[in-house]
């Protein structure tokens, strides 16, 4: 089965648009001949944004990520999100035309099925069909554990409240990724609506339905959540995923 890209059209709410349109205008200004191409994904591309809920998410493609200075970048941001206060919060990421190309099953999948092209060459068209396999699944998660680890201390040792309310959202968010992503084969698409997310991990994956809605909830509300609780949850959780994909390798290796 092939997996199909999330958005088909790209719809941006007038709102949003001089948004857009003035991030990327400074990006190539700041950046010039190192952009290849700009992405977005989320609710601002699919035109289901609320003003004061909605993220602006970004991704760049370049030939050098070390050549765009992270610092400008943030500047950039900064200025953006005091221009345009009703978006809550704005990320940038940013990856190689070799990655995009090289790894399909990674970051081929992010450009190709999750993100939209704003400006450029689209260079997803370039990646191959992606075949929803076990492979797939594991290549997916290449870098889950990396990314899991690194949220985890950045919680754990966050002291502001404002960090913590963050932080809880998107570990909330990557672990329900995470387990959607074991249970693709079942669904056969990318969901990306985080609340059709969740409730095909409770119709299709065997862990604790209540450890799925505690994650759900904080997503939703992630203020004032005890962060040793939701550590605690968030390890069960991770334990259970990765057991999950160590036995889908195992599987896959045996045969």
């Amino acid at each position: 089965m092939i997996l199909e890209k999330v958005i088909n059209q790209i719809t941006i709410q007038s709102e949003y648009k001089d948004l857009v349109d003035t991030y990327v205008e400074h990006i190539l200004n700041e950046f010039k001949d190192k952009i290849h191409s700009i992405y977005m994904c989320g609710s601002i591309p699919k035109g289901t944004a609320q003003p004061y809920k909605s993220d602006a998410d970004f991704t760049i493609v370049c030939a050098k990520p070390e050549d765009i200075d992270y610092e400008r970048l943030s500047n950039i941001k900064d200025k953006l999100l005091e221009e345009y206060p009703f978006v809550t919060k704005m990320d940038t990421i940013i990856c190689s035309m070799d990655d995009v190309l090289s790894r399909p099953n990674d970051w081929g999948f992010w450009v190709k099925i999750i993100c939209v092209c704003i400006h450029g060459e689209d260079i997803g068209e370039k990646v191959p069909p992606i075949i929803i396999s076990p492979e797939f699944i594991l290549d997916l998660n290449t870098d889950t554990k990396e990314e899991v680890d690194r949220i985890h201390r950045s919680l754990a040792n966050a002291s502001d409240d404002a960090l913590k309310t963050r932080y809880t959202k998107g570990y909330s968010k990557r672990l329900l990724r995470a387990l959607y992503s074991l249970i693709i084969e079942d669904t056969g698409i990318w969901e990306d609506d985080i609340t059709r997310m969740k409730n095909a991990i409770l119709d299709y994956c065997e862990i604790d339905p209540a450890l799925v809605e505690y994650l759900y909830a904080c997503y939703l509300d992630s203020c004032h959540v005890p962060v040793e609780e939701f550590l605690r949850n968030a390890e069960e959780v991770y334990r259970y995923f990765e057991n999950a994909l160590h036995t889908m390798a195992a599987f896959r290796n045996s045969k």
